[in-house]
């Protein structure tokens, strides 16, 4: 990627302050409602998916596929990542939406109507390759639609976004399952993404037309080939961490680290890699920061129902602690960004969340209550909220104009990434305690104490920042 396109300047917050314009303005009130209508499909479907996911198996029935039901939707979000994140940049917004919204609606439909397992992961497949489309043109359209002292704000409108959700979500799909049966909890998805197209299209249409008037770049062919072994190598991978063949799982993973590694060198920006200073940085840390994060929270529910005996009240209380707290650090970053440096927030949010995994770790202890989890991922949370918003706003500020697409596409892939081993390499150490006869405890200890190692990397990846506020990002 090019960095040789300027950026715009940085408003200072007293600019800010006297300017009428907001992102609910009626400049920007039609796009803001949309995006924010479109992201809580995949946002709903996401927190509903882990709840009823126990009663689709027990009525398809196909156990083995239970895990790749999330690794497939995940593999698939790669795809739509990378190619939308491309397009929009190239020839605007537009099209890769509608094929995104097309794509998800018709995983929902497909998820729906499924008659067996096998049917319903590749449902997930189409869904996860729509979400991925979705979240890089929204994150493009945050880029490229509204202006630089607007976008702390829209990001964390973005991260509110799924407070309704997290809060309901997975209360509703079990309601919804029990009285009408899970396959509503998606039909009845299909009937919302429509009122958010109506409201988008037009605002993507204006910056479609804007995209035209320049030269349209060829289309990078080598690109879609490393896309192809990025998620070629992937599948290995997390196939690897679940097989219980030891020489089956070693071959599995370095081939797929051999076919994956060099497709992401490709994929990812020059010098990403490297933990270049910057945007490779950024997108580093989040990647890593995704790994720690949801690789302790894949486990949060097996430690307080399965091991200290706790109903899926107290499981489900903890994790919506954490959403909405997640969601006060992002309005956090939207207050402080306009006067703190990127580094110093960062390395914050890290801390914070850092102490948040200790404290669901400690719960390990008998002696200490298990409702002590509901406060410390909530903790955790908070600082998730403020470290990931920070970075995306990174991004967003580094990135050149015309490769908003791109690079906001390459942080959600370093996320989908993060997240996607993290909760593979837990799965792995969980199986690997069962099958050598130590307890669940050992397991979710040793996952804890990794994940907590993985802060302390996204802390070093997160040095290599902007460490104070530029009023010339360029």
């Amino acid at each position: 990627m090019s960095r040789t396109h300027p950026l715009p300047t940085l408003k200072t917050i007293e600019e800010d302050a006297n300017s009428s314009e907001g992102v609910l303005s009626a400049n920007y009130r039609q796009l803001t409602l949309g995006l924010i209508l479109i992201i809580l499909g995949p946002a709903f479907e996401t927190l509903a998916v882990a709840t009823i996911l126990p009663k689709i198996v027990a009525d398809l029935g196909g156990l083995s596929f239970y895990g790749w039901s999330f690794s497939a939707y995940m593999l698939a979000t790669l795809v739509g990542l990378i190619l939308a994140g491309d397009e929009a940049d190239q020839r605007g917004p537009a099209l890769p939406f509608m094929v995104g919204v097309v794509a998800f609606v018709l995983g929902l439909i497909l998820a729906g109507t499924a008659p067996s397992m096998i049917v319903f992961v590749l449902s997930r497949a189409v869904q996860g390759f729509g979400a991925g489309i979705l979240v890089s043109v929204i994150y493009a359209c945050v880029g490229q639609g509204y202006p630089e002292q607007l976008k702390p704000r829209m990001v964390a409108m973005l991260a509110s976004a799924w407070v309704v959700p997290g809060l309901i979500g997975p209360a509703l799909a079990g309601i919804i399952s029990d009285f009408f049966g899970w396959r509503w909890v998606f039909l009845g998805l299909v009937f919302i993404l429509p009122l958010g197209v109506g409201l988008v299209f037009p605002a993507l249409n204006k910056l479609t037309h804007l995209k035209k008037k320049r030269e349209a770049r060829r289309y990078d062919v080598r690109r879609l080939l490393a896309t192809a072994g990025l998620v070629a190598g992937a599948g290995m991978t997390l196939t690897g961490l679940q097989v219980q063949s030891v020489p089956l799982a070693l071959a599995l993973l370095l081939f797929g680290l051999a076919i994956g590694i060099p497709s992401l060198r490709y994929v990812l920006p020059p010098g990403t890699l490297r933990v270049k200073a910057g945007l490779p940085a950024a997108i580093v840390t989040i990647g890593l920061l995704s790994l720690a994060f949801f690789g302790g929270e894949a486990f949060l529910p097996l430690t307080l129902i399965s091991i200290r005996g706790q109903n899926t009240i107290i499981a489900g209380i903890a994790l919506t602690a954490a959403t909405l707290s997640w969601t006060a650090g992002s309005w956090l970053l939207a207050h402080f960004a306009p006067k703190r440096g990127r580094r110093m927030l960062v390395l914050s949010g890290l801390l914070i969340v850092a102490i948040g995994i200790a404290g669901i770790a400690i719960i390990l202890i008998p002696a200490i209550p298990a409702q002590i989890a509901i406060l410390a991922w909530g903790v955790g949370g908070l600082g998730m909220g403020l470290a990931y918003s920070t970075i995306s706003l990174v991004v967003l500020e580094t990135a050149p104009k015309d490769q908003v697409g791109s690079a906001s596409a390459s942080m959600e892939l370093s996320s989908v990434l993060g997240t996607a081993l993290g909760t593979g390499l837990g799965g792995a150490i969980i199986a690997f305690a069962a099958g050598t006869g130590r307890s669940q405890s050992w397991g979710v200890a040793v996952i804890d104490i990794l994940v907590i190692a993985f802060i302390g990397l996204a802390c070093l990846a997160a040095t290599r920042l902007p460490g104070k506020l530029s009023r010339n990002l360029g």
